[in-house]
């Protein structure tokens, strides 16, 4: 096996053996190994069961090509839902979270016109779970794409914090200083953040530019009752539950969640069914029962 590299030329110690000098690495190791087989064992047995349908010559068709689509569109649900279960109960450092944002945002550094400054958060921040790293990776890439498609402006900043109980980010241009809440180009990053139970806040002045401060908390909230109706209903039925409130469509909730729309037309499917509604204006009156 061939070591990692460091940055001063030194052999950076491999997964295996870190493992072998800590009992609870093998321990860790052990159950990513597990992990990794029985996804593989999901997924072969999802491929052999399309290819099996298409193979039949007693399926014609037409019936072949909806069966083989049903069961790669169950398969893909649920390696998302098993996705983000696992993501959750991770812990990102936020140094190594903000490390993962500048690598997402290398391409366009190096190649836009944007000039994008990153300050970076202090080591001690708090570890961040790993739904929160990852959201708010997405929400930062949202809004620096969001910039460079406005055109206004030739410089960001980004500058994330932790507080302790809140991640907080913080996006500041140059550009026409106009943007507002409700501006289209911020509709989709305030609605990301209200899935989080964040806040976003604006502030422009025309001719210097506009600053977004988000915060998002790392704990969910505590005491929180929840409707007995919705109970059953896992955290990403919830999200969109709340999203379909609002009166948006799949497109936008897909957007928003960072997920399919085919993915929320699924989700939107249990939730009717969960909760013996009808029509999505059924959900949002179940939704406004739920504190």
């Amino acid at each position: 096996m061939t070591d990692t590299v460091r940055d001063d030329g030194t052999a950076a110690p491999s997964a295996v053996q870190e493992a072998r000098r800590d009992p609870a690495g093998r321990l860790a190791a052990a159950d990513h190994a597990r992990t990794v087989a029985e996804q593989a064992d999901r997924h072969a047995l999802t491929l052999e069961s399309v290819l099996a349908v298409l193979r039949s010559p007693r399926v014609g068709d037409a019936a072949a090509r909806a069966e083989a689509v049903e069961i790669a569109s169950a398969a893909l649900v649920d390696l998302r839902t098993v996705t983000d279960r696992q993501r959750g109960a991770l812990l990102e450092p936020v140094t190594g979270a903000f490390s993962r944002l500048r690598a997402d945002l290398r391409p366009l550094v190096r190649f836009g016109d944007l000039d994008v400054q990153f300050v970076e958060p202090p080591a001690t921040g708090r570890a961040l779970p790993g739904d929160v790293a990852h959201s708010a990776r997405a929400i930062v890439r949202t809004a620096v794409l969001a910039l460079v498609d406005e055109g206004a402006a030739r410089r960001v900043r980004i500058q994330w914090d932790c507080d302790g109980r809140n991640l907080l980010m913080q996006l500041r241009d140059d550009g026409a200083g106009t943007l507002d809440v409700h501006d289209d180009t911020v509709r989709p990053i305030a609605e990301r953040v209200a899935t989080l139970d964040g806040e976003l806040h604006v502030a422009s002045t025309a001719g210097w530019g506009s600053v977004l401060d988000i915060a998002i908390p790392l704990d969910p909230p505590a005491g929180t009752p929840v409707s007995s109706e919705a109970s059953d209903l896992t955290p990403r039925e919830q999200d969109v539950l709340r999203l379909v409130a609002t009166g948006i469509g799949n497109r936008e909730i897909a957007d928003g969640l960072g997920i399919s729309p085919n993915t929320v037309k699924y989700h939107v499917a249990n939730l009717l069914r969960k909760l013996g509604a009808r029509t999505r204006a059924e959900l949002a009156a179940v939704s406004s029962r739920t504190p």
